[in-house]
C-alpha cells in the first residue's frame, strides 16, 4: 500500500475539500507514491512521536493538527516545527494532516465526543455553507438515462439518505458546426435541431472535481454545455460542533463530575450554575467560543468546548452553562477515532495508537 491509497481512505471519512480556508491539512512531509510500512495516529506531530514512528517501523504520520501551519521561509531546525520537518525527511517518514476537515465530518471530532458522552440523536450544530452544487447539462434524448447512470456511478445525485436523485426536461437544442467541427449529429455549416434531456443532479463539494471529469469524458457531444451552480441549501452532515441529548436529565453539579470522568479532565472553568437539569448538550472540540451564539440558539443546556477568554464567559448570559475542558483534553479521543477507522478498513496492515503525550498545558 502507498500513502496516496491511504490517504483516499482517510478522505472517505474526511474530504479536505471541508476544511477551513484558514487551515493548512493533506500531505505535509513526503511523497504519495512511498510504500508504506506501518501508520502511526496522533493528535499532534512533536519530535518524541517522529521518534516514535521511527522505533515502530512506521513511515507515515496521520496527525490530526498540522505541524506545518503558516509558510516556511527557512528548514534550519530553529524551532520544533523545523526540527520534526527535518527530522521526518531525513527518516523518510510522510505526514498528513486532517484538522478542521475532520472537525467538519459528521463522523469526526464532536461525533466521538458526543459518543463518550453518551449523548443520542446527535446533530451537526453549524452547518457549513456552500457544500451543495448542481449541474445542468444538454444530451441528446436517447443518451439521456446512460449519462445519468454515469454521473450517480461518479458520486452525484446524493441527497441526504437518497441517492440517484435528478430532475430531467425535455425540448429541442440546436446548433451549427463549422468547419473544425466533427460533430456527432448534424453536418457542417447547416443549423441541426435535435431533441434533448436537460439534467439537473445535485453533489457534495467533494465530489465536484470527479463528477465533471466524468461528464466530460462520457458526454456525446464534442463541446460540452453546461452549468455549475453554488446551491443555499443546508447539508445537515457537514459542519462543525454538534449537539444532541441524554436519555435522563441530570442536575448540573452532576453533570460536572460526569464530564470529568467521561472526558479524563483534571478540572473544569465554567460560567454560573443556573439550577436547572442538563438535558440537551452542545460541543465544540479546540476552541469554540465562536459557536457560544448557535449553542444558545438550539437550547443546549451545556455548551462543552475548549479555550474561552475572560469576558466570553459573559456570553453564557444565564441561558447556557459554558464549560471549558481544555483543547487537549476535547480532541484527545480523535486518535482513538481514527485508529478503529483505518483497522476496519485495512484490517491486515499495521496501524499504531501513539503512545507520546503531546498535551503542552500541565495542572499543579
Amino acid at each position: 500500500m502507498i500513502v496516496k491509497q491511504v490517504i483516499a481512505i482517510l478522505e472517505e471519512l474526511a474530504p479536505l475539500a471541508y476544511a477551513e480556508d484558514f487551515d493548512n491539512i493533506g500531505l505535509l512531509v513526503g511523497d504519495q507514491q512511498s510504500e508504506v510500512s506501518g501508520i502511526l495516529v496522533t493528535l499532534d506531530t512533536l519530535e518524541n512521536v517522529v521518534d516514535e514512528a521511527i522505533a515502530t517501523n512506521c513511515n507515515l504520520i496521520v496527525s490530526f493538527h498540522p505541524i506545518i501551519f503558516s509558510g516556511l521561509k527557512k528548514i534550519t531546525g530553529a524551532n520544533y516545527v523545523q526540527r520534526v520537518v527535518i527530522k521526518a525527511i531525513q527518516n523518510n517518514i510522510s505526514i498528513y494532516s486532517m484538522h478542521t476537515a475532520l472537525d467538519n465530518s459528521d463522523q469526526g471530532v464532536n461525533a466521538k465526543i458526543c459518543e463518550v458522552l453518551g449523548l443520542q440523536n446527535s446533530k451537526i450544530l453549524i452547518p457549513q455553507k456552500g457544500t451543495i452544487k448542481k449541474l445542468s447539462t444538454y444530451v441528446p434524448k436517447n443518451d439521456a438515462e446512460q449519462l445519468k447512470k454515469i454521473l450517480y456511478k461518479a458520486g452525484a445525485g446524493n441527497i441526504g439518505n437518497y441517492s440517484n436523485c435528478s430532475f430531467t426536461v425535455d425540448g429541442v437544442g440546436s446548433y451549427k458546426a463549422n468547419e473544425k467541427a466533427k460533430p456527432i449529429k448534424g453536418e457542417i455549416g447547416k443549423t441541426h435541431f435535435e431533441e434533448e434531456t436537460q439534467i439537473s443532479i445535485t453533489f457534495e463539494k467533494a465530489v465536484e472535481q470527479n463528477v465533471i471529469k466524468v461528464l466530460l469524458e462520457h458526454h456525446p457531444y464534442e463541446e460540452v454545455a453546461y452549468e455549475l451552480t453554488t446551491l443555499e441549501n443546508t447539508n445537515q452532515n457537514i459542519g462543525i460542533g454538534m449537539y444532541g441529548t441524554f436519555v435522563n436529565s441530570m442536575p448540573e453539579s452532576q453533570f460536572l463530575d460526569f464530564l470529568k470522568e467521561k472526558m479524563e479532565v483534571k478540572c473544569i472553568r465554567h460560567s454560573n450554575l443556573l439550577g436547572k437539569p442538563v438535558k440537551t448538550v452542545a460541543v465544540l472540540g479546540g476552541s469554540g467560543s465562536f459557536a457560544i451564539s448557535a449553542a444558545k440558539a438550539v437550547n443546549a443546556d451545556v455548551f462543552i468546548t475548549a479555550d474561552l477568554k475572560y469576558h466570553q464567559f459573559y456570553e453564557a448570559e444565564g441561558k447556557i452553562l459554558l464549560a471549558d475542558i481544555g483543547h487537549y483534553e476535547t480532541e484527545q479521543f480523535t486518535k482513538n477515532l481514527l485508529v478503529d477507522y483505518l483497522t476496519k478498513k485495512i484490517p491486515n496492515f499495521a496501524v499504531r495508537l501513539s503512545e507520546s503525550k503531546t498535551n503542552p498545558i500541565k495542572y499543579f
